[in-house]
């Protein structure tokens, strides 16, 4: 295990991962602090040791169904009260049709 180290797209040392990586293999960083990060133009992502890493936890009956209603409610226009079968765009607030009947 070497310190904090600064690296370049596609060159990090074996054993590390940023969070997307985890995730993908079905771990989290489990509270442990970034060991490194590979910089980007305009971004940075940071690394995480594997071996340190946990499994992710099981998502809940509760966490599950908080979740369902959070994006039922994101597809639901708060004017007409109609759930879409997308998210509703942030800068417009309701659907499509109450935007644009100006209501």
């Amino acid at each position: 295990m070497t310190g904090y180290g600064i690296y370049r797209p596609r060159l990090a040392p074996d054993g590390m991962a940023t969070r997307r990586q985890l995730r993908a293999k079905g771990l989290r960083p489990n509270g442990q602090e970034p060991a490194g990060e590979i910089r980007y133009r305009r971004s940075v992502a940071y690394l995480y040791w594997l071996h340190l890493a946990a499994p992710v936890r099981p998502m809940t009956a509760a966490k599950q169904a908080a979740l369902d209603a959070a994006m039922r409610a994101r597809r639901t226009c708060p004017q007409c009260l109609v759930e879409l079968p997308f998210c509703i765009p942030r800068r417009y607030g309701r659907c499509l049709p109450c935007e644009d009947a100006g209501n």
